[in-house]
């Protein structure tokens, strides 16, 4: 009788640990990639928007003079140097860094290949997450994503969407974002 009264004792306590091992052992909440991209989305359309900085090349240089956003107004002795000067229609989309309506086209000789300059849109947009990859677990408990950082060209003309698309422009990034669980639920920590 004694050895009975003690063994259902015995399974009663390991019931109850049990029990509390369970109830104290609550499993995290699923991250799913829509989440993820809606918290990261979140996160860009909280920063300020911004304009898109576009490099010309020699090809671009050429588009944009065609498409009516530069004319050339001064041609320098050297044959290869030249003042451009934004026209109505540029100065309505685009500015220059220097704040001034004038390009200053200087490449070291006739065969350089690598000069450019920088033009900024006016249209001013946010960033957008794409190509979210699968939720992946860190070692702490943390997850992590892979997704495409990529510029948003909404409200661009289309020649200056095509000046975007020229050589020396990075439209999109790869990117990795964490989150943790902070009170039972997901929030993104970094984007790097």
């Amino acid at each position: 009788m004694k050895n009975r009264v003690e063994m259902r004792a015995l399974v009663i306590a390991a019931l109850l640990g049990a029990g509390l091992l369970a109830a104290g052992c609550k499993s995290a909440p699923p991250l799913t990639q829509n989440q993820a991209q809606a918290m990261i989305q979140a996160k860009y359309d909280q920063t300020p928007a911004a304009g898109i900085d576009i490099t010309l090349g020699n090809a671009g240089m050429a588009q944009g003079a065609l498409d009516g956003y530069w004319t050339r107004t001064k041609r320098y002795p050297n044959g290869y140097w030249a003042d451009f000067t934004l026209t109505p229609a540029g100065k309505a989309v685009l500015k220059l860094a220097t704040g001034d309506d004038v390009i200053q086209w200087r490449p070291a000789s006739p065969e350089d290949k690598e000069f450019s300059i920088i033009v900024t849109t006016l249209v001013k947009n946010h960033m957008k997450a794409s190509d979210v990859g699968q939720v992946q677990d860190q070692a702490g408990g943390g997850k992590t994503v892979q997704f495409s950082e990529v510029e948003n060209l909404t409200g661009l003309p289309a020649p200056v969407m095509d000046l975007a698309h020229e050589p020396g422009n990075q439209l999109s990034r790869q990117r990795e974002a964490d989150f943790s669980l902070v009170n039972g639920a997901w929030q993104l920590q970094s984007i790097e």
